[in-house]
């Protein structure tokens, strides 16, 4: 098989080298995106000590009481304007680094995806402008976590 894809490929590569090479593409005026406005936090989910979420959280407390964990605290928040395929990084209390770059942003939705190299995962979230999203970005130890919030604010008219 690997000898008859070689084979193939030995057959090719004259034609290709001769092959004028294509002009770059350039995009249409309207395929420019518009950049996109993220609010990310960071906060910790602990599930000892006293039920608690901060005032500067409630818009949260739906999709955190769904979580396993009690106690809320918000560590940093940050605003970004990002563009498509730009990555901004956000720095975790454990030293961790959690990447989130812009993967695609169309009318309503944008498609996020999240990387910590230091755990090697990658998620891919789309999110309705307006909306936002919880993800854990680290495991538990000592009935701790650490996760991130993303929200996408609505823009235009």
């Amino acid at each position: 098989m690997i000898r008859l894809a070689a084979a193939t490929l030995t057959l090719l590569l004259p034609a290709l080298a001769f092959a004028e090479p294509a002009a770059p593409a350039t995009p249409p005026a309207e395929a420019v995106q518009a950049p996109v406005l993220v609010r990310v936090r960071v906060i910790k989910g602990s599930r000892q000590g006293p039920a608690s979420l901060p005032a500067s959280m409630a818009p949260l407390k739906q999709q955190l009481s769904k979580l396993a964990y009690q106690r809320w605290e918000q560590l940093s928040e940050r605003d970004y304007t990002m563009a498509v395929k730009k990555t901004e990084f956000v720095q975790l209390p454990n030293g961790d680094h959690v990447a989130l770059t812009v993967q695609d942003a169309d009318g309503r939705n944008v498609t996020i995806e999240v990387a910590l190299a230091q755990r090697n995962t990658q998620s891919r979230l789309t999110i309705e402008k307006g909306q936002r999203i919880v993800h854990q970005v680290s495991g538990e130890k000592g009935g701790v976590a650490y996760f991130v919030t993303v929200h996408v604010a609505p823009t235009g008219p």
